[in-house]
């Protein structure tokens, strides 16, 4: 079975922050930092070499495939801001009908700039992802 390649690293998170280009996702990417330390209660660390993770999990698949993740995270992709929401977004609805404009991949939301959605609803979502783990 193939190994993960995006693990923890000892990377900086401040260093690879001042490394986003555009200064409003280096904003957003800060106060994405402060609202996940917060929820998580857990610091920030690098996984790989652009996505910042917050706590730790072990999971384990039907299929016996087994890894360590973060609970949350995101990465300052090229065309949106990517949130790592763990638990997918099927039973959330209800916060996300209310969370503001956005895009969703199987674990992954989509926004644009962070004031595209509503703070508060976020980390209601990211706080019940993180729970239901």
């Amino acid at each position: 079975m193939a190994e993960l390649k995006t693990k923890a690293t000892k990377a900086s998170v401040s260093k690879f922050l001042e490394s986003v280009p555009d200064a409003s996702t280096r904003k957003d990417c800060k106060a994405l930092i402060q609202l996940m330390k917060k929820v998580t209660k857990s610091q920030p660390k690098m996984w790989g070499p652009s996505i910042v993770g917050f706590g730790d999990y072990h999971y384990k698949y039907d299929t016996g495939r087994e890894a360590d993740w973060f609970c949350a995270g995101f990465s300052p992709r090229k065309n949106a801001l990517t949130l790592y929401i763990m638990s997918g977004f099927p039973k959330h609805a209800d916060l996300m009908s209310r969370l503001g404009k956005h895009k969703t991949g199987k674990g992954c939301l989509y926004i644009r700039q962070l004031s595209d959605v509503d703070t508060k609803v976020l980390e209601q979502l990211i706080e019940r992802a993180v729970k239901s783990l």
